[in-house]
């Protein structure tokens, strides 16, 4: 057994972090913390800089070790909602604007609804009809979310006339 007075190796604490990393992730963080506790004295900061693995995981592994509780990461909860899931009347009012000034494909080709209006003016006139400036997202969001509507800013080629071939 290695004492946390006996310096580890390069090669021993590679070999450590190698065999940690086999370990599915749901069991990983406990195995971290058995690592931990046998040969670093419980100490998460002395893994931080001996084997380079963040405390934060070790603690949280040493305290799922202890309590006999495991934490689950939520993970899809991370992160900033899009616009239309935080503020639907929002998109309701750009559907509203959008409708007149759209037109279909003109060979029916695909779902996309074609518009001649850019997303500037679509925040442009939110911001006349009654939303303030800082409530409304920047030029850019606005772009993203009316592609992920299906709206692509293009002016519809009308029909061309077929020329006759004189064969």
């Amino acid at each position: 057994m290695i004492t946390p007075s006996v310096p580890f190796t390069e090669e021993l604490s590679e070999l450590i972090t190698r065999l940690v990393k086999q370990i599915p992730n749901e069991y990983r963080r406990q195995a971290m913390s058995d690592v931990v506790q046998t040969l670093l004295d419980g100490k998460s900061r002395k893994a931080e800089d001996v084997l380079g693995w963040n405390r934060h995981t070790v603690e949280l592994g040493i305290n799922e070790f202890r309590t006999g509780i495991r934490c689950i990461s939520d993970v899809s909860a991370r992160g900033k909602k899009k616009v239309e899931e935080d503020n639907p009347q929002l998109l309701r009012d750009i559907e509203r604007i959008l409708e007149p000034h759209s037109e279909s494909d003109s060979h029916l080709r695909t779902t996309l609804l074609h518009n001649n209006i850019t997303a500037k003016a679509v925040r442009n006139t939110l911001i006349e009809i009654g939303y303030s400036e800082g409530e409304l997202p920047a030029e850019r969001t606005f772009y993203d979310l009316l592609n992920r509507q299906g709206y692509r800013r293009r002016t519809v080629a009308k029909s061309k006339v077929q020329k006759k071939r004189n064969d």
